[in-house]
């Protein structure tokens, strides 16, 4: 952890609780251990987290919420969205401040083709933040640059040869690391009340740029191989998928493919007084932790 990402208000001296709906997820396990450096109590919240949620069993949704005093959430990416309805009961409990991690382009009309249309569940999750009530802060992050290092790209780097309908196109990919220090700072600090962060990394690069960045620190190098969408959607059906599930993956591709997600946004520094990490940086950390070996 850097300097600049160290929060300048300890709510250890407010006895506050914090729960980070999925706490055991990519951005949500690094909020938890950020927060219990400096000291907050925090609740881990998932299926397997040491506090139980399921978006699926509302019968666990209070449980959790008893004594929060703040709350990270990480929703459910499904139509129509649960948010709202957690929102509320939220509130109810007593909670004061939300922080939501939503999603770049929710704003944008065909962003992510038609899977979904009026921002999809994403823009749900942001109407019902901010009409609660509680102070809230929204967090608009690109494709993470951890889905090449522990998400969805893996495996095929693993193989040698990663498939995508990416074409030629571009993304300034964020650090997951970047997302949670955004989000302790929204839940420990004052200042970010209202804010919408728009969350990239500092530059753009294309599916065959991180494989180059990647072969540099392990000496192994994936193949980019761009299909098209509907051999990358019938890919996925035959590995298991719903065809629901194939179309939405293959529509959130599209801003890679037509280079929407290409452009640098300046929320990680509005937030945290300091560039966000860099592709590199990423790809240097995730190779000490083995995660293509």
């Amino acid at each position: 952890m850097t300097p600049t990402d160290v929060t300048r208000t300890d709510t250890t001296s407010t006895g506050e609780t914090v729960l980070v709906i999925g706490g055991t997820g990519k951005t949500g396990r690094r909020t938890v251990a950020r927060l219990r450096e400096l000291g907050v109590e925090t609740r881990s919240a998932s299926r397997s987290g040491d506090t139980l949620f399921d978006w699926a069993d509302r019968t666990t949704w209070r449980p959790a919420l008893d004594g929060a005093d703040a709350v990270y959430l990480v929703p459910l990416d499904t139509s129509p969205s649960p948010t709202p309805a957690f929102v509320e009961q939220a509130v109810a409990a007593g909670v004061r401040r939300l922080v939501l991690l939503s999603a770049r382009g929710v704003d944008v009309p065909g962003y992510f083709g038609s899977s979904y249309e009026d921002g999809g569940p994403h823009a749900e999750g942001e109407k019902a933040v901010r009409s609660s009530g509680a102070a809230w802060t929204i967090l608009r992050p690109g494709w993470f640059a951890q889905n090449f290092s522990e998400g969805v790209f893996l495996d095929g780097i693993r193989a040698g040869e990663l498939a995508l309908p990416a074409g030629e196109g571009s993304a300034a990919f964020v650090d997951a690391d970047d997302i949670a220090a955004v989000a302790v700072a929204a839940l420990t600090e004052d200042g970010h009340d209202g804010e919408v962060y728009e969350l990239s990394g500092p530059r753009a690069l294309g599916i065959a740029d991180v494989l180059d960045e990647i072969a540099k620190v392990t000496g192994t190098r994936a193949a980019y191989v761009p299909v098209e969408e509907s051999v990358f959607r019938a890919g996925l059906v035959a590995q298991g998928l719903s065809e629901e599930e194939a179309v939405l993956w293959t529509d959130a591709m599209r801003p890679i493919r037509t280079s929407q997600e290409a452009p640098v946004t300046d929320g990680v520094r509005r937030a945290l007084g300091r560039p966000p990490r860099d592709i590199a940086d990423f790809v240097r950390d995730a190779a000490t932790e083995g995660a293509w070996n």
